[in-house]
């Protein structure tokens, strides 16, 4: 497309060259008739002002007898060649949900049109002229996979002829392409649009459609996309009705996704989530907050699968990777969950319940806490006090039963039976018959057993009482030992499945993080790209 200096110096030149040529001849007929220099210049210098007359003469000759019907060629056996140009100005929008790239492009179509043809020299001052769409035969080039209303977005403006026949056709438009977005490696995608341009009714023995490089020059950067490049291709269909070939010329419109705002408002704030998740396994059991950090962190991760779920197209072809992301770091928090709640089933477990079994016992309190390095609480610490422990003989209940007074019941309602009375060579120095004999005398042995079995009658039953207690509490701390004891490994168990699953998830994450996204073929490229 010429611009308006070189138009305005085309004009020029060839007013120069025709007041040239008409001075020469003027001042050989000045010559002979005597007329001077200067009357002849005044002469010749108002022949330029007949600019506008020639042009309106050419207009109206060229189009006398033209017909926008016909194919300009001179034999109509051969085809007109018509050069085609994409100038690529915006990417505008890809809409990845309804599968539309929109376009800010020029169409610059070149061809001769012999009829539209004229000798300068006869026009003077006029080298090019001007023809709305609709008035001569301009070519049916349309883009075969508009996705537009209209389906040709294009502004119909003038045609630019220049006196040799030369046609110049360039009308811009936002074009509107259907385009296969694929989402595997959303959001480190590059995508490959189509512009697939062709005549609509001439096939290639009427229009020789070729291709020329796409235009980028003008190119405006867009904020989402980065553009990678516009090859284009010239492609000759051949299909079943016709044996003629039709051409057409396809611009392929390559440009990668910049991830740095998905990076900030997507991944960034996943893996931070997930880290969250992680510390479900630090928290402690006792403090009741476990289930509902789980579950607040699962619900924040699938507020994050709606925003993705919303950007992306409704199709079951590919799974974007940044869902197969969410969806492994949900796994991981979902099974987070299911595992704290074995924890807290193993931490609060009753005693009465029983005992654990050996094989959960070997494999979580002496396999995995010596792979973990855990020791239970107050292992290495020695014991205070000894446990409760008994003599193989000691007097029990029974025995002492026997050496009891008959005749007396107990609290239990068991009998008690007294000891047998021991003889005692002492004798009591408050006797009543002594000290009135002032003689100190022995009782009789029947006299002192009968005070035996009257203190033993009145001081049995609340030894026997005592003892029964004793044994209560004896038998009651025991029974607290043992339960706290069996407490102690449930509740060991649950740090060892706690710590066990801290490691475990954490190596997950990383491997599951690097691995999906690293998958991704241009992933190094554009964070090096967007991230610096």
């Amino acid at each position: 497309m010429q611009s308006l200096g070189e138009v305005v110096f085309g004009k020029l030149l060839s007013n120069y060259q025709y007041i040239k040529r008409d001075f020469s001849a003027k001042q050989t007929t000045d010559e002979d008739n005597g007329t001077s220099l200067s009357d002849s210049c005044l002469l010749s210098f108002p022949l330029v002002s007949l600019q506008g007359e020639s042009q309106r003469r050419l207009y109206r000759e060229l189009l006398r007898n033209y017909n926008r019907l016909e194919r300009p060629v001179m034999n109509d056996s051969q085809p007109l060649v018509v050069e085609l140009q994409l100038s690529l100005l915006q990417i505008i929008d890809v809409d990845e949900k309804n599968q539309v790239l929109i376009t800010n492009a020029w169409l610059q179509m070149y061809w001769v049109d012999i009829y539209l043809s004229w000798d300068q020299y006869e026009y003077p001052g006029v080298q090019n002229l001007r023809f709305p769409a609709d008035q001569i035969w301009v070519p049916d080039i349309l883009l075969y996979n508009s996705a537009d209303e209209r389906f040709d977005a294009t502004f119909h403006t003038n045609v630019l002829v220049n006196y040799s026949g030369s046609c110049q056709y360039i009308p811009p438009g936002i074009l509107k392409s259907t385009c296969y977005i694929d989402v595997r490696w959303f959001p480190f995608d590059v995508q490959k649009c189509d512009l697939k341009f062709g005549s609509w009714t001439h096939s290639g023995w009427l229009i020789d459609l070729q291709m020329l490089d796409a235009d980028i020059s003008n190119y405006i950067s867009n904020g989402e996309w980065d553009l990678v490049g516009v090859p284009g291709k010239r492609n000759e269909m051949y299909y079943e009705c016709c044996k003629e070939p039709y051409p057409d010329v396809t611009y392929t419109i390559t440009m990668r996704r910049r991830t740095l705002y998905y990076g900030l408002n997507l991944l960034i704030p996943c893996v931070l989530i997930s880290g969250l998740a992680l510390l479900v396994f630090l928290l402690p059991a006792d403090s009741g907050e476990k289930i509902s950090l789980g579950i607040t962190v699962l619900l924040s991760l699938t507020v994050f699968m709606l925003l993705v779920a919303e950007i992306m197209p409704a199709t079951s072809d590919s799974v974007p990777l940044i869902a197969q992301y969410f969806a492994s770091i949900m796994v991981i928090v979902g099974l987070s969950v299911v595992v704290t709640v074995l924890v807290l089933q193993f931490h609060h477990h009753d005693p009465q319940a029983g005992k654990m079994p050996r094989w959960v016992r070997v494999i979580l309190l002496n396999w995995c806490a010596w792979f973990l390095r855990m020791k239970k609480p107050g292992e290495n610490l020695k014991p205070l006090s000894c446990k409760y422990s008994y003599p193989k003989h000691h007097p029990s209940m029974k025995s002492m039963e026997m050496n009891v007074l008959p005749g007396h019941q107990s609290s239990n309602g068991s009998m008690i039976y007294s000891y047998h009375a021991m003889e005692n060579p002492c004798c009591p120095q408050n006797n009543d018959l002594g000290s009135k004999s002032g003689k100190i005398s022995c009782p009789l042995p029947e006299d002192n057993e009968l005070v035996q079995k009257k203190a033993l009658m009145d001081t049995i039953p609340v030894i026997v009482k005592i003892l029964e207690e004793v044994q209560f509490i004896a038998t009651r701390f025991r029974k607290q030992d043992e339960g706290e004891e069996i407490c102690s490994e449930w509740k060991f168990a649950a740090a060892v499945i706690d710590r066990l699953c801290l490691v475990a998830f954490t190596l997950f994450a990383i491997i599951c993080t690097f691995t999906i996204l690293m998958s991704a073929p241009n992933f190094i490229e554009a964070v090096s790209k967007d991230f610096t």
